[in-house]
């Protein structure tokens, strides 16, 4: 999750494990071979260790489950990590531009599917806001096309400290935010341009409703499961406690078939997966409610089309960082496997993608958008900042090859005689999906 190119062993190692508990092997990846002088006890280091001598060797998901969300010190629930003095950085802090096209795309969808008189706006992990906050200002500018139509913001947010800031970003200081620690809907306010928002930690208690979907940077931080093929087949990777050095972990070997294995494409090639059972939950749950109630899903995050092996990484002020160093100190990721996502939907949606950045926004019309900001600026700055901004995001080496964009719609929005309840037109023709094929206004 950065610019940079950015629980325990189940029921059938439990005996293996008491009985010979010497079978588990080292083996090292893309991290975990620092030198132990560079390595801090860390509280969450020392609890980890704690963890892993009580019960066992834990795997990469609940080492990444435990590092990030803990809620006593998970990186994620206490600390601002984004932006510049932060430990990574993203697209819509480096560019208006980027939210103002998503913003766009949003809406594009919205006519395409027979304008609905109302629409809640979903995101996971929204960051700061910015993203937010950039689609709902192009919201504001194309009021004359929204006026009829009742918008809700609804954000899914687990870090009590992120979503402070997302309120502060977002919504209207004059009107209090209403808070209930309790309830599944945990804050309550409304945006700057009046509309109502509300934030969840869960996907699961945001209303089903005709609802549009983002997931920017969300999914390369759930938890995956990790597996080295060995002749003796698929073998789990777990961290370990390292025997030899004080205060430090390792990767180990399990000595035999754990269920996560069970997530495992019977004709894989590789020879080492990353698998993300939390992403097929959520991708279902999407699916259905889209089924269900139309509307539409944009996933956009660093991926491959089930092509990579071993991704998982750590940063930590914006360089790369060893992912068993100091934990709870520095972000932790995985590149998202597009291939689980589609395979995870079932055929309930349509899905499209993933496609590179670069052509996505290039479709989303990218470059008049540059121009009509650069026109309207004389101040050197800014136009050096668009320009810098418009770099990151398009350039290959850097961000317009290593994100990827991929969407879920109703098999009706592909196909054509889509008939959506509560829309002014009764049955839209099929057209095409903006990003996915260039940008073309009803």
């Amino acid at each position: 999750m950065s610019v940079l190119v950015r629980s325990g062993v189940g029921p059938l190692c439990v005996a293996a494990r008491t009985v010979i508990p010497f079978i588990w092997r080292g083996k090292y990846f893309s991290s975990g071979n620092e030198p132990a002088e560079n390595n801090p006890v860390t509280p969450m280091l020392r609890h980890l260790m704690y963890k892993i001598k009580s019960t066992g060797p834990i795997t990469v998901a609940e080492y990444m489950k435990e590092v990030l969300t803990n809620p006593a010190k998970g990186y994620y629930v206490y600390h601002d990590m984004l932006g510049e003095k932060g430990d990574f950085i993203t697209s819509p802090e480096i560019s208006q531009i980027f939210g103002e096209l998503l913003g766009i795309w949003f809406i594009s969808e919205w006519m395409a599917t027979g304008k609905s008189i109302a629409f809640q706006l979903v995101e996971l992990g929204p960051g700061r806001g910015t993203l937010m906050g950039d689609i709902l200002r192009v919201c504001s500018q194309l009021g004359s096309v929204l006026k009829n139509c009742d918008i809700s913001i609804h954000l899914v947010e687990v870090s009590q400290k992120l979503s402070e800031i997302q309120a502060s970003t977002l919504t209207e200081e004059k009107v209090p935010l209403e808070r209930n620690a309790d309830s599944p809907v945990y804050m309550k306010g409304v945006t700057k341009s009046g509309i109502p928002i509300s934030w969840y930690r869960d996907l699961q208690d945001v209303p089903k409703e005709y609802s549009f979907y983002l997931a920017h940077e969300f999914f390369d931080v759930l938890p995956v499961h990790k597996f080295q093929k060995t002749p003796q087949g698929w073998r789990e990777v777990f961290i370990d406690v390292d025997p030899q050095i004080p205060d430090k972990l390792r990767f180990v070997l399990a000595p035999c078939v754990t269920p996560a294995t069970a997530f495992i494409q019977h004709d894989e090639t590789r020879d080492h997966v990353e698998v993300c059972p939390d992403a097929g939950v959520i991708i279902q749950e999407l699916s259905q409610r889209i089924a269900l109630t139309g509307g539409a899903a944009l996933i956009a995050d660093y991926g491959h089309d089930g092509t990579k092996t071993d991704t998982f990484r750590g940063f930590c002020g914006h360089k790369l960082h060893d992912v068993l160093i100091a934990p709870g100190t520095a972000d932790l990721t995985a590149d998202v496997d597009f291939s689980y996502l589609r395979r995870m939907a079932k055929g309930k949606v349509a899905s499209l993608g993933p496609i590179k950045q670069q052509t996505f926004l290039k479709n989303m019309g990218i470059d008049v958008r540059l121009k009509v900001l650069l026109d309207k600026s004389d101040e050197p700055s800014v136009r050096q900042q668009l320009l810098h901004g418009y770099d990151m995001l398009m350039n290959p080496k850097k961000m317009g090859d290593r994100f990827n964009f991929f969407a879920l719609l109703p098999h009706q929005r592909l196909h054509g005689g889509m008939h959506q309840k509560n829309t002014c037109q009764s049955k839209p023709s099929a057209s095409p999906v903006a990003g996915f094929s260039e940008l073309a206004w009803q």
